[in-house]
């Protein structure tokens, strides 16, 4: 292959090989928890609740310490529930 071919602006292998300006456009990937939780309505406590299970994604990982606080507080967002109406049965990270 001639380095001329490899020049020309408008060649598309040319193009992919060409790196744009030093910023990138990188985002970070998403941490991903196997989360398992009960609900409670603030007014039926003394029920069981709902039970629930999945995959949270979340944008950082949990810090260690409080990461039950921390998945709490957004599955209660998720939910429309105060952070108090969950109980995290249990959850781990997913590799």
């Amino acid at each position: 292959m001639s380095q001329l071919l490899l020049q020309k602006p408008g060649v598309l292998w040319n193009i992919s090989r060409t790196p744009r300006c030093r910023g990138t456009n990188l985002f970070p990937v998403a941490t991903k928890y196997y989360t398992h939780f009960v609900t409670h309505s603030g007014k039926a406590r003394n029920f069981a609740g709902n039970e629930w299970s999945g995959v949270v994604e979340l944008r950082q990982p949990l810090t260690h310490a409080r990461a039950n606080r921390e998945l709490r507080v957004l599955l209660a967002q998720s939910f429309d529930l105060d952070s108090d109406d969950i109980r995290i049965l249990h959850w781990a990270r997913l590799h």
